[in-house]
């Protein structure tokens, strides 16, 4: 049997049979101009068997400061967006449907329990050959998760989607605004 860094459990070898079996690493190409890979752990490598020492982690980069303005502006422009009635709109959509699915489904779960804890006489009833009430009951659950999830997808499709893709391509044009046109 083999470890994930290919050691075998047993016949030793020690450290000098974990260096052979390193891992080569290929030189990581230049980041095109522009875009910066701002991942601490990028680099850092991992403890061997070998005993030897990670390399240390780059220092992060740190993004430059926005100014104070930019920053307040922006901040301004998100909490217009959250105030206004298409997001009000939105967010009412998502909560009529969300809240009654979700309480439905717990509390459908909630009986399923509660049967089967309660009344195992009634669960254990056959229904067809060896299959009982609480199987039909259990694989009910399954369905049941299934249709709710097409439910939330059909509705969020119909009824939110296309007002939510609108709110965010306005607030985008907003905050470009505020960052004087830029990308």
């Amino acid at each position: 049997m083999q470890l994930s860094n290919d050691r075998a459990r047993s016949g030793g070898g020690g450290p000098e049979r974990a260096r052979e079996h390193q891992e080569v690493r290929t030189p990581v190409p230049e980041e095109p101009a522009g875009v910066r890979y701002d991942d601490p752990w990028y680099d850092a490598l991992a403890p061997d068997w070998s005993g030897a020492e990670p390399a240390p982690a780059p220092a992060p980069v740190v993004p430059a400061p926005r100014e104070e303005s930019t920053r307040d502006a922006m901040a301004e422009v998100y909490l217009a967006v959250q105030r206004s009635a298409a997001f009000q709109e939105v967010r009412s959509r998502y909560r009529r449907f969300v809240v009654p699915a979700g309480i439905g489904f717990f509390l459908w779960y909630v009986a399923y329990v509660i049967a089967a804890t309660t009344a195992p006489g009634f669960m254990a009833r056959p229904v067809v050959g060896a299959v009982n009430v609480a199987l039909v009951a259990g694989l009910g659950q399954f369905l049941t998760t299934f249709l709710v999830a097409w439910a939330y997808a059909r509705h969020a499709r119909l009824r939110r989607d296309r007002a939510a893709l609108d709110l965010r391509w306005d607030t985008q044009e907003l905050t470009r605004g505020v960052k004087g046109g830029k990308p």
